[in-house]
């Protein structure tokens, strides 16, 4: 197990150097003066000089990477010019909104997905097994901005059971800060006004961001179920005069959901990639509204952070797959 966490540490690491290469690649390969981009368009000569300086624009490519690098270690990423602000402290107020919306979604996807996917499987060919086909189906082929302008409209508009955005209405206090999620401080702080206010604001943007890893969950966890279930030992222990429910969720689910488990960790990175859409349509104040904000009043620097953020969470939620999946399989810990 310390093998396999040692390799994948020092795989992730060389992954970040590669996150770094290329965002400082684009940053110079981009057209135009890569002072003047993070300067601002409103920039004088006078203060493209001062930026060309001050972040070593004017010194040989090595160096400028190297004191890239410097300042990403250090927390130095920037100033942004739409919000004046330092861009770390823009990203450490912006993040735990999308964190939340995330970690809300693919909790959303996990609880329904996997056990849409065993019943589907269990129930093949009937009624039920293609009605579940087809909301898998759907939530491949649905473009996510779509779905959730429809939730929106309907729900938020023609019902009125939903509001149509923000994580808290404009009069309500947010809960005592303690982690960033209004959800979980306004449940830590007993605030429970404030805790039904927010899961009421969030669930119209989880349910859009989730729909796509349901979708792929419920088609990976039935593929694997009904080859599971073909199995011999399956076919033994259904001779043996077991239960359906002892067979299904002790020895079928258990053997199956290793690929299950890896997919979610990939959905779990491309959901920090797709918050950008979601929270655009919900006025979800996250990074990805942020990153749009940033790059529609061409500030450069918080658009490189925000890529580095995202791609760097995108890592994490695969190292810890990596490892959970080691710990459920131990072939894979013999390999490694």
């Amino acid at each position: 197990m310390f093998n396999m966490f040692a390799k994948r540490c020092v795989l992730m690491l060389g992954m970040l150097l590669g996150l770094m290469v290329i965002t400082f690649l684009i940053s110079h390969v981009t057209p135009g003066d890569p002072a003047a981009l993070a300067a601002g368009p409103d920039a004088t000569e006078e203060m493209i000089e001062r930026i060309r300086v001050e972040r070593g624009f004017d010194k040989p490519m090595i160096q400028q990477f190297a004191i890239y690098v410097g300042g990403v270690v250090t927390g130095d990423l920037g100033t942004s010019i739409h919000t004046t602000r330092d861009v770390l402290d823009d990203i450490l107020t912006f993040f735990p909104a999308t964190f939340e919306l995330v970690v809300f979604s693919i909790f959303v996807a996990i609880l329904l997905g996997i056990p849409l996917g065993v019943i589907a499987a269990v129930k093949q060919n009937s009624w039920l097994d293609n009605l579940i086909r087809i909301i898998s189906s759907s939530g491949v082929g649905l473009p996510m901005f779509w779905l959730g302008l429809m939730l929106q409209l309907y729900f938020g508009l023609q019902l009125g059971w939903f509001p149509l955005g923000g994580r808290l209405e404009l009069m309500t206090d947010p809960p005592t800060t303690i982690t960033g999620l209004y959800t979980i401080d306004a449940l830590l702080t007993l605030n429970f006004p404030v805790f039904f206010e927010a899961l009421q604001h969030i669930l119209l943007p989880a349910v859009t961001l989730c729909f796509p890893a349901l979708a792929s969950i419920i088609r990976v966890n039935r593929a694997e179920m009904l080859e599971t279930l073909a199995l011999d030992y399956i076919t033994n222990a259904r001779a043996q005069g077991i239960g359906v429910f002892r067979i299904v969720a002790l020895y079928a689910l258990k053997n199956s959901i290793l690929p299950t488990l890896a997919l979610i960790g990939l959905r779990f990175g491309w959901m920090l990639g797709g918050t950008v859409l979601v929270e655009s349509v919900f006025d979800w104040p996250g990074i990805g509204l942020y990153t749009v904000q940033a790059a529609t009043a061409s500030d450069f620097e918080p658009v490189m952070a925000s890529t580095l953020v995202l791609g760097a969470w995108f890592m994490l939620a695969n190292f810890i797959i990596d490892i959970l999946y080691g710990w459920m399989d131990p072939r894979v810990l013999k390999k490694a």
